[in-house]
C-alpha cells in the first residue's frame, strides 16, 4: 500500500480546523449566548479552569465575564493559535496557557488526536476503541499523536488557587482528569456520551466522593444548547438514572455541577 503524502494530511488538517472554527465561532449571537450561559457559574474577578480549550470559545467567554482563566489544551497547533489569539490577556496576566493534559498524576503520555476534527483529542486509548459506538464520534479517524506533559487539578489549583467552574472536554478522560482532584470544586462541567455513559458515570461517583452524598446538583446541556436540564438541577441519584436510560443513539452533552447550598 502506498503511503499518503504528508501534504494530505495537512490539508485535512487546516480543513478541519477552518471547519471546527466556523461551527465554534462563526454562528451569530453564540458569543452573547455563552456568556448568559456561564454567567452564573463564572463570577467577575472570579477564575476558570478551560481543561480543552481546543479553539477557545469558552476561554473567550469567561474572560468576556472577567474572570481569569487557566486553559489546558494538549494538541501542538491549537496551542500555539491560542496563543497567538490570547496574547494580550496572556501578557495582563488575564490568560495562562498550559499546553498538555490533565490526568491523575503528573508524568507524559501518548495522545490520539483526528487531523479532519482537530478539537477532539484524547489519552484514552479505550475512548478511542469505544467511541465509534456514538454517532458524535463515528466519523472521526483517530490517529497516534505526540507525547504530551499531563498535570494534574491539584497543581493547577496549587500554582493559581481554587477555581469557581472548571470545564472539563477532553474526550472520555474525564474520570481521569477528575482523579487528579482531591478536593470539591464550587461548580465543574464533563462531557458524556451516551455510548460510553459509564465514564460520566464514574465522573459523578467521584464528584459525591469529593464532595459528600447529596452536596452536588447536576443538570445537562444536550449539544451546543446551551440550556440546563433542569435548570434547578438533580441529585445524583437522579441523574445516574436519566443517564442510564438514555438511547445509545441519543445526543452526547455536558453535564453541569455545582454545591449547593
Amino acid at each position: 500500500m502506498t503511503a499518503r503524502a504528508p501534504w494530505i494530511d495537512a490539508l485535512h488538517s487546516r480543513l478541519g480546523l477552518w471547519r471546527s472554527l466556523l461551527i465554534y465561532h462563526g454562528i451569530p449571537g453564540r458569543r452573547a449566548r455563552l456568556r448568559r450561559f456561564y454567567r452564573r457559574f463564572v463570577p467577575a474577578g472570579g477564575l476558570a479552569f478551560d481543561v480543552g480549550a481546543h479553539t477557545g470559545n469558552r476561554l473567550q467567554a469567561f474572560l468576556e465575564l472577567g474572570a481569569r482563566v487557566v486553559a489546558v489544551e494538549p494538541q501542538p497547533a491549537l496551542s500555539a493559535r491560542l496563543a497567538r489569539r490570547f496574547a494580550p490577556a496572556v501578557q495582563a496576566g488575564r490568560v495562562v496557557l498550559f499546553e498538555g493534559a490533565l490526568g491523575r498524576a503528573e508524568g507524559r503520555a501518548p495522545l490520539f488526536a483526528s487531523p479532519r476534527t482537530p478539537t477532539v483529542a484524547t489519552l484514552s486509548g479505550d475512548f478511542v476503541a469505544r467511541a465509534g459506538a456514538s454517532a458524535s464520534f463515528r466519523g472521526v479517524r483517530w490517529q497516534p499523536g505526540p507525547s504530551v506533559a499531563v498535570g494534574t487539578l491539584d497543581a493547577l489549583i496549587a500554582q493559581h488557587g481554587v477555581p469557581d467552574f472548571v470545564k472539563i472536554d477532553v474526550e472520555g478522560f474525564e474520570p481521569e482528569v477528575l482523579m487528579g482532584l482531591s478536593q470539591a470544586l464550587p461548580a465543574l462541567s464533563f462531557e458524556f456520551v451516551p455510548a460510553v455513559r459509564d465514564l460520566a458515570l464514574a465522573c459523578v461517583d467521584r464528584l459525591e466522593a469529593l464532595a459528600g452524598p447529596g452536596r452536588y446538583r447536576y443538570a445537562v446541556s444536550l449539544g451546543e444548547q446551551l440550556r440546563l436540564r433542569p435548570p434547578e438541577g438533580l441529585n445524583a441519584a437522579a441523574l445516574r438514572a436519566w443517564l442510564g436510560a438514555l438511547p445509545e443513539g441519543a445526543p452526547s452533552g455536558d453535564v453541569h455541577a455545582w454545591l449547593a447550598g
